[in-house]
């Protein structure tokens, strides 16, 4: 009896949900929800600025307007920023990983329209979005809790589609706005001589350097799809390097860094390898959804 072929709709639900160890959820949840507070008062401490300009100046994102979310006002900015950062605290400890993860989700994306509805819009938000939409799902997990889970392994593709996606949709919009002049203009040449450091101030004298950089990126952003193939835990190392890498290479030389995309980059890595070494654990073995939410 021949066996029968393989289906492309079997193939993507094992990629989907091939299950991963729920100590990988459990280690990427703590720094997502630790970094919240980093956001709220360093990275983005200027939304708070928001509870101060005149409400005609609120122009809602669509999900605002679809949502009918309401118009920021001093009281309520205030209110949304302490109970984002109370909850992310909270929700860092694993306990009620379904509702405090919920809350915070709910909190964040709300803090991101009060950000963006001012007419700038950040494109290094989606994947953490993500991130925070996809790790309430999976219930809860421990450090050291190497059972395996599918609902792990969904929420854990599910941010790796969406940091995929930045870097292929940054690209399609290069071209779509600017064409495919926009390798061959002068975005980084404009990028060095305004935000240029030590580092990156000698390039701009170096002729075709900075164009062949940006036909590099753009190329490198076309192919982004190709991380979806990443299998061993060597290779989600040596990716999680390389993206950082190009992300710290980017601040030191123009003083740019998405660092809520870099928290969703580091869900690739195989985390249960660092607390496997922190002391004895489990027989590993399978999680369901249902045992995981316990």
């Amino acid at each position: 009896m021949s066996t029968p072929p393989t289906t492309p709709a079997p193939m993507t639900g094992r990629w989907w949900f091939s299950p991963v160890p729920l100590a990988r959820i459990a280690v990427f949840r703590t720094i997502a929800y630790l970094f919240i507070p980093v956001d709220v008062f360093l990275t983005t401490a200027w939304v708070r600025a928001h509870a101060d300009v005149p409400t005609e100046w609120y122009a809602p994102l669509l999900v605002g307007r679809l949502l009918h979310l309401p118009t920021p006002t001093h009281t309520l900015v205030l209110v949304v920023q302490w109970a984002l950062v109370l909850a992310a605290v909270a929700a860092a400890t694993g306990r009620a990983p379904r509702l405090l993860g919920a809350a915070v989700f709910l909190l964040y994306a709300e803090w991101m329209v009060i950000a963006m509805s001012y007419g700038k819009v950040d494109h290094d938000r989606i994947a953490f979005l993500v991130a925070l939409a996809v790790l309430p799902t999976v219930g809860r997990a421990r450090f050291r809790d190497r059972r395996l889970s599918e609902s792990a392994g969904w929420a854990m593709a599910a941010v790796l589609v969406a940091v995929m996606l930045t870097y292929f949709l940054a690209a399609w919009a290069k071209v779509r706005f600017g064409g495919w002049d926009w390798p061959t203009g002068s975005t980084l040449t404009r990028a060095v001589l305004r935000r240029g450091t030590p580092l990156s101030d000698w390039t701009v004298d170096v002729p075709g350097l900075l164009p062949a950089a940006q036909w590099v990126m753009l190329v490198l952003e076309f192919l982004a799809p190709l991380v979806l193939l990443v299998r061993t835990d060597r290779a989600r190392i040596a990716l999680t390097v390389f993206l950082i890498g190009f992300h710290v290479m980017t601040y030191a030389g123009v003083q740019i860094i998405f660092l809520p995309h870099c928290v969703a980059i580091l869900s690739i890595l195989p985390w249960e390898r660092l607390t496997a070494r922190s002391g004895r654990q489990p027989a590993q073995s399978w999680a369901t959804s249902s045992s995981a939410a316990r």
